[in-house]
């Protein structure tokens, strides 16, 4: 199958290591990746829209006409980016005033938002349009007995109707796609509470980035697991700013879940940045037998 990869902005300027992760794992579950010029920032679900949401339309739906004139569907790695090109897609779909209002916008530049694409986050495309069995066919190093804790965020299942990736109060899909590769999901207490990123109290997300890893503390796991750019910035990175702040070391190793099915499929830790973690999963490597 063919798919139109809208890898958003965060993802490629700070975490170009997620990107390789997608890019070296989709061709061996049959999908072929296409790239568009001219793609921007989707833009930013929270702040963007929240300041000016005909400009954050405008420039969304001028995304999604990229993919309608290649007559394809758009695929995403980003929840944020998920969030915002599919409530932008169904409310051009649902207002014919809206939409006539946007498309008076795009007629500046040459576009027309028709509606003819479809989103989907790229764990629910590979569900409905390869389907988990593919991944498992795909491993050629089984994640047996690694432990991973799962993280879902906020972005990813609500709101359903819009997200249409998983049922936001029993998600299963996470859970799937670690068993598919041999390893072991962990559930934990706070594995729905939003990491606190776009959070603008200055102490708040700290709180929440603690919140979840002292959860997950609570389990024996070797990993977090999650599917969030944003999610892994908080985090990574957050737990060395609480310890800086707190002096505790919570080492709760947090990893984009295509990196563990790189590792599945045989890549080295290397070839998709494991590396360049501030935590490393160290406890992983050794069960597989790898090493940085």
């Amino acid at each position: 199958m063919k798919a139109v990869f809208f890898p958003g902005c965060l993802i490629p300027i700070k975490y170009p290591h997620m990107e390789a992760s997608v890019r070296r794992t989709l061709p061996a579950l049959g999908i072929e990746i296409i790239d568009l010029d001219g793609l921007t920032c989707c833009p930013d679900p929270i702040f963007f829209q929240a300041s000016d949401k005909i400009g954050w339309l405008t420039v969304a739906a001028r995304n999604l006409c990229q993919a309608e004139e290649a007559g394809l569907d758009f695929f995403t790695i980003c929840s944020g980016c998920t969030g915002t090109l599919s409530e932008a897609n169904h409310l051009l779909k649902e207002d014919e005033a809206l939409r006539e209002r946007i498309n008076k916008r795009l007629a500046r530049i040459g576009k027309e938002y028709r509606g003819t694409s479809e989103v989907r986050h790229i764990v629910a495309m590979i569900r409905e349009k390869v389907g988990v069995d593919r991944v498992r066919e795909s491993v050629k190093r089984p994640l047996t007995g690694v432990r991973v804790a799962l993280h879902y965020g906020c972005h990813l299942l609500k709101p359903a109707d819009i997200m249409r990736v998983d049922d936001p109060d029993d998600p299963q899909i996470l859970h799937q796609l670690i068993e598919a590769i041999g390893a072991e999901p962990v559930p934990h207490d706070e594995r729905f509470l939003c990491c606190g990123k776009a959070c603008v109290d200055p102490n708040l997300p700290l709180e929440m980035t603690g919140s979840v890893l002292k959860s997950i503390k609570k389990t024996d796991i070797d990993c977090m697991g999650l599917i969030c750019p944003t999610c892994f910035s908080s985090f990574d990175t957050g737990q060395l700013l609480i310890a800086r702040k707190t002096g505790e070391k919570l080492d709760v190793p947090p990893v984009y879940y295509f990196q563990l099915l790189a590792l599945a499929q045989g890549l080295a830790p290397e070839d998709v940045g494991l590396n360049r973690h501030r935590v490393k999963p160290l406890s992983l490597f050794e069960k597989i037998g790898v090493s940085i």
